[in-house]
């Protein structure tokens, strides 16, 4: 195929004139005075026809009364109108004829007239403008010389000055005025490439200023050189914008300003772009029968949509709103368009359900509760004099959630038809039930207008959706709504039908009117004009209007004459053959003529009459009808044929398909689609469609899709039509979109290099070739620049003109043709470049557009300068900002640069600056705008490894055409290394292949799609990666079994080895091998060997581990080519280890079969603070002795345990070091003995003072104050106290060690802390702590204030009695309580006494004092020897004797009996003497006289 064939501006091309704006206004002005014109001719007929006829008329009246109603010509006089149908036809075709004509001529005559009108009044402008400037040149003259002639005739020539300016400068003041426009500009629409001129006259003196502006922005010629022409003759000022294009479009302004004020005129230009051979406008006629607007003849509108509705999907229930967004031209407040909107092309009209809005720029159509009525191709028609403007879009609405699982969807469409007096036939369209089961028939609800009670009016479901209810009561209205039945329950109810009041129409026929002298009617009933009629006469024309298999409706026609009292009908049946007649509605009369009739058998033929009846009485019956028979005259549809599927759009995809061949009264098509392979269908449509082709949208790009349709009709659904071909969604092949951004890279004065981009959408085809054309500036005719299609995107044009500018424009081909070209560039001028810095980078394109991210790339600079180009910088900002910002500080050496801290969903625009040694070049031109925002589902590229080994880089995109390309790069630099790489791509898939994969292809490789909303993304291969990709590189090529668990080994009960392995999987070919020592051991009764295949356990199990085990174990194992190997090295302490436990398990098992301990000798600590010994014993029997024994001696115990409960108990309370000892537990019987074992001492002592602790902390009560002598002592009390617990006593948080002040002790009951002779400094808090190992127990006292001042005080007092009782006189010893003593012997009492100060001594006898004699003597040596002596012991000097010792403090006093027996007197019977014991004196007691 050639591209060759004839250049895109060489296609022939239909060219209008401006003139085609106002074509339908005329043909509207021209209708509406033909339709004026008719209407006064028939109205002139009319009164001559009534003249000629009045004559006739009485004759007419009288004749009424007489004639009955069987007589038609009654009908035809009584309308009064009466006219010959041939002479009508003939007076019809001459006023057609005659408008026809008129119209003709006023059409010449409007054109002729208003460019006439047009060039008269500029000419009239023209001079008056004309006439105004020289009347102002002629004054100025005349006033100049009547000022020289006055000045000379004076001489004074400096007055003359004065004089001159004054009267000027008052001339000026008389003429001087505010501009006034006198003419406005004026809107225009125009096509591309076309020029426009804007115009106004403006009037003001001093002659005013005009400055042009352009959407508010200053118009500036030098700005863009040829684009604007400002011209200013006479007051006429014009702006002509030269080839406008699709920028221009804009409001312009024109300000005219001098020193009296300041006056504006705007105008909108519309530029509308003309792509390919359509008609730049289509002409829509209006209906002629709409009223004139008071608007402009020669007005014309020109819409714009901005923003339009698309495609919507939405739910029964939801509300929705379409609106577009539109541009209206010129924008007349008092005039605006008509919007009209239309749902398959059926006019829609606001109601309860829709609302529309049309207005300040917009047009919307609102649905407060979306219904599957709703469904189907949405149409806004703007409609303006100068054609229509529309925009459409499908409209989906599915099924909302059903009341009950499984239940079908609503039915739809329900409608009201043949409604009379007491019966109304209510129709409808099934639902799609593609995921539920099929529908079983259909309920059918009524409402009475006004109420709120539905009542249903069928008690079986009805199988067809179709259904006469009767039974209304005439005049009311009624509302209908239907709901569809299947195996799984009720569908929600279908949207209510429009109202239908119960009236027969009948009844509007029957009136009849009588035309009148003086414009009057009188107007009655037929049955008025019948005479006493009284019994009615029988129905007539009894047919079957339908019928079906469950009913037959009959109807019929009134009967003639029927009588003034109102009629009822009575109807009956008989079956054919029967000979009898069955009257079928004998409990209720029908009052409308018509009837369904239930209750028929199937297949029987019926023959029914009809008869009617009044309050007189009963007609004959009617004439009898032909044979009918129950049955459905429409069948189900057949399934439609053929169904092709093509591509649409990248979510779309058209659907064809053909005809049933049976398809009477269908009511249309469902279409169902499933993804190939899944066998899984989903509705496309919700509602019928009425043609065999529908365009499916919301499909997933990519996907592969099939496709059926079924037909649906009243009677139900046809079977499933045949599945389409699998078809992939993407868009369908069409020519691409056009090139942009042509930019200048170098010129040298005779040629320029141009680069552009590619298209945006290149047409589902890979794009062929480009084609350049050029022109000079002020030129019209554009020249090919080559000929045959061009590959690269950079082109160097040759033979230009040095100083001239030039303007290109490029179209892309693929193979579907040659697209649209696009808008001609700026004007380049032909002049070389000489700068030193480097021209501009070019081809700016984005990927990986992220959140917050995206990485720029470009092309270098064609023209370098005057040194190579050493970097970039790039510079952005927002989209409509004023200020650059630049990404990097530093310039970059690459083409490509990410950059980050972007915002989301903000657009940014890009450019590029190349430096060299000279200097920063100019910048690119500017990037196109991107949104920073992830497009939603964005793929990255993965790393991975095949099934044979081989690294790759994958990436997907759904969004692939035929036309996508994938291009990988490394380092953004397009991958050409074919020694190094593979790419291979299939379908939507691409991977890149690392033939080779080192340290060298480190880095950052990304992947593009051309031909998609830019695509990309990229991966990171750094060493870490790179080290996991060749690792399991290396797995996959050399591939091993892999185990869940390594080799290991277990001991079983009886001293028993088990080493074992468990693999992933193992098939059942796999093989293995045990090797112990190097050499392979088979299965045998020393090494039993089994392998489980099923879940990979491999085990070895030896009866006897022995010394000669030790050594190396090793299982191999083999599984087609995948290996592995797993080994074991027991050897030294591991084997020791393992050799040591086997014995102790062999060991253990023999000690069982035996009196054992299931549990040894272990400990704990009881709440009373006691320690116990338990252990747990079994298989014993009454013979069986168990012994405690402490240090091999047995220990005793209260009673001895029960074995039969199998646990033992000892008990040592208040355990000290005393309990220091090994204890044992021993079980002896015949079958054998056992030993179990507990030292208490060291750790175990010491865990148990810990545990002791615990409980004795958890216990212990809050410290109480004690007070002594010697000071205030803190006490806390617990159950036991040892001092080899572990405590702390602290003072202000500050930790007390025991002192001379600071004493601690305790006793079993008790620990204390002592504070001897307390001073102010030890007032304060005071802790104590005792310390479990885990835990601390804490108790506190707060020693301060009241509480220490009364304990000081008792201290004191303490403290004062202790030195009293101290100090005070004492007997030490020496006394006995009695002596006995024979007469004449010399007895003295010796004792030692005590006191400070020395005590005093005095003796008494019988609580006499003594007196000191010879006989009686007293001695007292160095205050503490006392003794008494009494020589010749008489008889009288038995007695009590006493000695008193005291001091100040006190003292106390001793008594010793005294008895004395005569020489030869047997000694008297006393007990043994002892100790005397002295009696306490107090302080205060009086000193007895010595």
């Amino acid at each position: 195929m050639s591209l060759v064939a004839v250049p895109f501006y060489q296609k022939r091309h239909k060219h209008f004139d401006q003139s085609y704006r106002n074509i339908q206004t005329r043909y509207l002005l021209d209708e509406y005075a033909a339709k004026k014109k008719r209407a006064s001719a028939q109205s002139s007929l009319q009164r001559s026809v009534t003249r000629k006829s009045s004559s006739q008329r009485e004759s007419s009246r009288a004749a009424l009364g007489e004639t009955t109603l069987g007589e038609t010509t009654l009908g035809e006089t009584t309308l009064g109108r009466t006219t010959c149908p041939l002479c009508a036809k003939r007076m019809s075709s001459a006023l057609e004829e005659e408008a026809q004509e008129r119209k003709r001529r006023y059409q010449s005559m409007v054109a002729a007239y208003g460019e006439a009108k047009r060039e008269r009044y500029l000419s009239e402008l023209a001079q008056l403008e004309e006439d105004v400037h020289v009347a102002r040149t002629h004054a100025r003259d005349q006033l100049d010389r009547l000022a020289l002639q006055h000045a000379g005739r004076h001489g004074l020539h400096h007055a003359v000055d004065d004089r001159l300016a004054w009267e000027r400068h008052s001339f000026e003041e008389r003429i001087s005025r505010a501009p006034e426009i006198l003419v406005r500009l004026r809107s225009h629409t125009v096509w591309e490439r076309m020029s426009v001129k804007l115009c106004f006259t403006v009037q003001g003196f001093p002659t005013p200023v005009v400055q042009w502006y352009k959407d508010g922005s200053l118009i500036c010629q030098a700005g863009e050189p040829g684009k604007y022409r400002i011209d200013s003759k006479y007051g006429v000022h014009t702006l002509e914008i030269n080839r406008a294009d699709f920028d221009d479009t804009a409001t312009y302004s024109a300000v005219a300003t001098n020193v009296h004020g300041q006056v504006s005129t705007n105008a909108a230009v519309v530029v509308r772009r003309f792509r390919g051979d359509e008609e730049p406008f289509h002409s829509v006629g209006l209906p002629i029968g709409l009223p004139l607007s008071s608007v402009i003849p020669y007005t014309h509108f020109d819409v714009q949509f901005i923003e339009k509705f698309g495609v919507t999907f939405r739910r029964e229930g939801e509300t929705l709103t379409l609106k577009c967004t539109l541009l209206v031209t010129p924008d007349l407040k008092r005039v605006q368009p008509r919007a009209e909107w239309y749902r398959d092309d059926v006019l829609l009209k606001e109601s309860k359900w829709t609302k529309m809005f049309f207005g300040e720029g917009q047009a919307s159509l609102s649905f407060s509760h979306l219904n599957k009525d709703d469904e189907g191709l949405y149409t806004l028609r703007i409609v303006s004099r100068g054609g229509i403007t529309d925009h459409s879009a499908f409209l989906f609405v599915r099924d909302a959630d059903p009341l009950v699982t499984g239940a079908p969807g609503a039915p739809m469409d329900v409608h009201c038809h043949d409604a009379n007096r007491d019966y109304v036939i209510v129709t409808w369209k099934p639902p799609n039930t593609t995921k539920e089961s099929p529908v079983i028939g259909y309920f059918i609800d009524r409402c009475e207008v006004g109420t709120d009670n539905w009542v249903q009016c069928n008690d079986a479901p009805v199988k067809i959706c179709k259904y006469p209810v009767t039974g209304l009561f005439e005049g009311r209205s009624y509302i209908f709504r239907v709901r569809a039945v299947n195996s799984a329950g009720i569908s929600r109810p279908s949207r209510v039908s429009e109202a239908v009041a119960a009236l027969d129409p009948v009844d509007l026929r029957r009136l009849q009117a009588v035309h009148l002298e003086g414009e009057k009617d009188i107007v009655n009933y037929q049955e008025d004009l019948e005479g006493e009629v009284q019994i009615p006469g029988p129905p007539t024309n009894v047919h079957a209007s339908e019928t079906s298999r469950t009913y037959v409706v009959l109807s019929w026609d009134p009967p003639e004459p029927r009588g003034k009292e109102p009629l009822m009908y009575f109807i009956e049946k008989s079956m054919v053959g029967s000979g009898s007649w069955q009257r079928v509605n004998a409990q209720t009369a029908v009052r409308s003529p018509r009837y369904a009739v239930f209750d028929l058998a199937e297949g029987k033929p019926y023959v029914f009459r009809v008869l009617s009846a009044n309050k007189h009485g009963l007609s004959e019956p009617s004439e009898i009808t032909a044979p009918i028979q129950a049955q459905d005259t429409i069948v189900v549809p057949s399934a439609p044929g053929r169904v092709l599927a093509s591509r649409n759009t990248r979510t779309s995809v058209v659907v064809q398909w053909d005809r049933p061949k049976h398809e009477e009264d269908l009511l249309g098509y469902y279409v169902d689609c499933s993804v190939a392979g899944s066998n899984v269908w989903e509705p496309c449509n919700h509602k019928p469609i009425g043609y065999n082709r529908f365009v499916v949208h919301g499909l997933t790009t990519g996907e592969q899709y099939i496709f059926r349709v079924k037909a649906v009709n009243a009677v139900g659904t046809s079977e499933n039509s045949q599945e389409s071909d699998v078809i992939k969604v993407q868009a369908a092949l069409t020519v691409p979109s056009h090139p942009y951004g042509i930019t200048l890279l170098n010129c040298d004065g005779h040629s320029m290099i141009l680069g552009w981009k590619v298209p945006k959408f290149s047409g589902g085809s890979p794009i062929l070739g480009y084609y350049i054309d050029k022109r000079e500036a002020h030129h019209k005719n554009w020249h090919e620049v080559n000929s045959s299609p061009l590959k690269e995107r950079i082109l160097k044009v040759e033979g230009l003109t040095e100083g001239s500018l030039y303007e290109f424009k490029i179209a892309a081909a693929n193979m579907a043709g040659i697209g649209q070209p696009s808008d001609p560039s700026e004007l380049f001028k032909c002049e070389a470049w000489t700068m030193p810095e480097p021209g501009p980078a070019y081809d700016l394109t984005f990927c990986e557009v992220r959140d917050t991210s995206l990485v720029l790339l470009w092309k270098p600079p064609v023209y370098s300068g005057s040194s190579p180009v050493s970097g970039y910088f790039v510079d952005y900002k927002e989209e409509d900002s004023g200020e650059w910002l630049t990404v990097n500080e530093v310039t970059t050496p690459h083409r490509y640069l990410k950059v980050c801290d972007l915002h989301q969903g903000k657009t940014y625009v890009f450019r590029v600056r190349a430096v060299n040694a000279s200097g920063v070049g100019r910048p690119s031109d500017t990037s196109e705008p991107v949104l920073v925002e992830a497009r939603p589902g964005t793929k990255e590229v993965s790393a991975g490894v095949d099934e044979e080994g081989n690294i790759y880089l994958s990436f997907d995109c759904p969004e692939v055409t035929d036309a996508s390309h994938f291009t990988w790069c490394k380092s953004y630099e397009d991958i050409a290394d074919d020694d190094r790489f593979k790419v291979e791509t299939a379908g939507d898939h691409s991977k890149l292949y690392f033939k080779n994969l080192d340290k060298e292809d480190l880095g950052t490789y990304s992947v593009s799609v051309s031909d998609t909303d830019g695509v990309s993304s990229s991966f990171v291969l750094d060493e870490e990666e790179l080290e996991r990709l060749k690792a399991l590189s290396n797995e996959i090529k050399n591939p091993t079994i892999p185990l869940k668990s390594e080799l290991a080994y277990e001991i079983f009960d009886k001293g028993q080895v088990r080493f074992w392995l468990q693999a992933e999987h193992l098939s059942p070919d796999s093989s293995y091998r045990f090797i112990i020592n190097d050499r392979e051991v088979a299965d045998s009764e020393t090494h039993r060997i089994k392998c489980d295949k099923s879940t990979g356990v491999i085990e070895m199990v030896m009866d006897r581990f022995t010394v000669d085990n030790e050594g190396t174990y090793t299982v191999q194992i083999q599984d087609g080519k995948a290996k592995s190997q797993s080994s074991l090295v027991l050897i030294g302490d591991a084997f020791k280890a393992v050799l040591e436990e086997a014995e102790f398990q062999r060991k253990e098992f023999l000690r069982k079969q035996g009196p054992h301990f299931a549990e040894y000798l272990h400990w704990d600590v009881t709440e009373e603070c006691e320690v116990r010994l338990v252990c747990k014993v079994a298989n014993t029997k009454k013979e069986t002795v168990f012994k405690w024994l402490k240090d091999d001696v047995l220990y005793e115990t209260e009673k001895m345990p029960d074995l039969e409960k199998g646990v033992c108990e000892l008990l040592i309370p208040k355990l000290s070091k005393k309990d220091h000892g090994e204890y044992k537990a021993t079980l002896k019987d015949d079958r054998g003995q056992d030993v179990s074992t507990l030292e208490i001492a060291g750790k175990v002592y010491e865990d148990m003072i810990l545990a002791m602790s615990r409980v004795c902390g958890a216990s212990a009560s809050p410290l109480k104050i004690l007070c002594t002598p010697e000071g205030i002592r803190l006490q806390c009390f617990m159950k036991y106290f040892t001092e080899e617990m572990k405590v702390n006593w602290y003072h202000k948080d500050a930790k007390i060690a025991s002192s001379e002040h600071m004493r601690i002790g305790g006793s079993e009951e008790m620990a204390w802390l002592q504070i001897c002779e307390p001073t102010e400094k030890d007032k304060g808090k005071y802790t104590f702590e005792i310390l479990d190992g885990k835990k601390n127990h804490q108790r506190s006292l707060d020693l301060s204030g009241q509480a220490f001042d009364e304990a000081f005080a008792e201290f004191q007092q303490l403290k004062a009695a202790a030195f009293a009782e101290k100090n005070r006189g004492k007997v030490i010893g020496g006394l006995p309580d009695v002596v006995t003593i024979m007469e004449g012997k010399t007895l003295n009492l010796t004792c030692t006494v005590f006191g400070n100060p020395d005590p005093e001594v005095v003796w008494f006898k019988n609580d006499k004092d003594i007196e000191l004699s010879d006989h009686f003597s007293v001695k007292v040596e160095q205050a503490k020897y006392v003794s008494m002596t009494i020589k010749g012991v008489t008889s009288e000097d038995s007695g009590k004797y006493s000695m008193h010792v005291k001091n100040k403090y006190g003292g106390e006093k001793i008594d010793v009996t005294v008895s004395v027996y005569k020489h030869g007197e047997e000694i008297p019977d006393v007990v043994l003497p002892q100790q005397a014991k002295p009696k306490l004196l107090p302080a205060a007691a009086p000193s007895p006289a010595h």
